[in-house]
C-alpha cells in the first residue's frame, strides 16, 4: 500500500480543526490535547521558573544567571511583556495582573504550538499500517485546543471576568454602572447604555473568534496543501510533480507562518485583555480624578487665600 495514499487519507484538512469523539474513554481528542497541553505547560514552566530563580549564595555571581537556553528564552518574553506591554498600560497596578497575563499568554502560546506538530498525520499513518486498510486509522490526541470555540470561549469569559471584577473591587460597583453612560449626561441614557452594554459583551466575543478562526483557518489551509502533494501525482502522474512541489514548498512557508501567527495571536489575546483592564481602570480613575479635582480646586483657592493674607507681625 503506497504510502502517499496513506498520507492523503490522513490529510484532510477538516481532521485537523474538528474534534473527534475518542475510542479509548469519554473524553474527545480536543479534551485530552488540552489536558495533556495543560500539563506540559505546568511542568516546563515550573522547570523554567527554577531555572531562572536566584540560586543559593554559594554559587556567587553564578546564582543570578538563568540556566538553560528554553529558560532563557523565555525569560527574555516575561521581561519584554512586562515592560514594553503591561507595565505602560497598567502602571502601579502591573505587578498585580502580571501572573495571570502571563499565563494567559503562554498557555495559549502552548496550545497554538502543540497544534502544528503532526501527531494525527502520524496516529493516521500508524494505525492504517497496522490495520492494513487504508481508511481504519484512527488518533487519539492531537489538533489545536485553541481551534475549538469552546477553549477560545472560556478564555475569553475568564478575561472578561477579570477585567470587570476589578473594576467593579477598584471603583464599586455604582461608578462600574455609571460607566455604561460612557461619559455623557443622563438624558442620553437609552442611547448610550444599550451601546456600551452591547460593546462589553463583543470585546470577549472578539476574542474568543479571533483566537479560533485564526487558529482554525490556518491549519485548513495547511491540510488542504498537504493533500495537493499527494493527490497531484495520483490524479495526474509525472505531471503531478510540479504541482506537487509547489505544494510542498507553499507548505513549508505556510508552516512558519502559522509558527508565527501562534506567537502573535497569544500576544493579541494578552495584549488586548491588558488594554481593557486598563481601559476600565482608567476609566473609573479619570472619574474620580475629575471629582476631586472640584474639592482640590476648592482646598487649593482656600490655601491661596490664606497664603495671600498679611501674617501678623511676631
Amino acid at each position: 500500500m503506497p504510502i502517499a495514499s496513506l498520507l492523503a487519507a490522513a490529510g484532510d484538512p477538516l481532521s485537523h480543526v474538528v474534534d473527534k469523539p475518542n475510542k479509548i474513554g469519554p473524553l474527545s481528542m480536543n479534551t485530552i490535547t488540552l489536558l495533556v497541553v495543560t500539563a506540559l505547560f505546568i511542568w516546563v514552566m515550573t522547570v523554567v521558573a527554577k531555572a531562572i530563580q536566584t540560586g543559593p549564595a554559594s554559587d556567587g555571581n553564578e546564582r543570578y544567571i538563568t540556566k538553560g537556553r528554553l529558560a532563557q528564552l523565555i525569560e527574555v518574553i516575561v521581561l519584554y511583556l512586562r515592560d514594553t506591554v503591561i507595565r505602560p498600560q497598567l502602571g502601579a497596578d502591573a505587578s498585580r495582573f502580571l501572573p495571570f497575563l502571563l499565563t494567559v499568554f503562554f498557555f495559549i502560546l502552548f496550545n497554538n504550538l502543540f497544534g502544528l506538530l503532526p501527531l494525527i498525520d502520524i496516529q493516521y499513518l500508524v494505525t492504517s499500517l497496522l490495520a492494513g486498510d487504508t481508511h481504519a486509522g484512527t488518533a487519539y490526541i492531537g489538533g489545536t485546543a485553541t481551534g475549538r470555540i469552546a477553549v477560545t470561549g472560556a478564555l475569553a469569559l475568564i478575561a472578561f471576568l477579570v477585567w470587570n471584577i476589578n473594576a467593579i473591587r477598584s471603583a464599586g460597583l455604582g461608578a462600574w454602572f455609571k460607566h455604561f453612560l460612557g461619559g455623557g449626561p443622563a438624558y442620553l441614557a437609552p442611547v448610550m447604555v444599550p451601546v456600551e452594554i452591547m460593546g462589553m459583551f463583543v470585546k470577549p466575543v472578539a476574542l474568543a473568534l479571533r483566537l479560533f478562526a485564526n487558529m482554525t483557518a490556518g491549519h485548513i489551509l495547511l491540510g488542504v496543501l498537504i493533500i495537493f502533494t499527494a493527490a497531484a501525482p495520483k490524479a495526474l502522474g509525472i505531471l503531478g510533480a510540479p504541482i506537487t512541489v509547489i505544494a510542498a514548498a507553499g507548505a513549508i512557508a505556510i508552516f512558519f507562518l502559522e509558527v508565527f501567527v501562534a506567537l502573535l495571536q497569544a500576544f493579541i489575546f494578552m495584549f488586548l485583555t491588558t488594554l481593557f483592564i486598563a481601559q476600565m481602570a482608567h476609566h473609573h480613575h479619570d472619574d474620580h480624578e475629575h471629582a476631586d479635582g472640584h474639592g482640590l480646586g476648592n482646598d487649593h483657592s482656600h490655601d491661596h487665600h490664606h497664603a495671600t493674607e498679611p501674617q501678623p507681625a511676631a
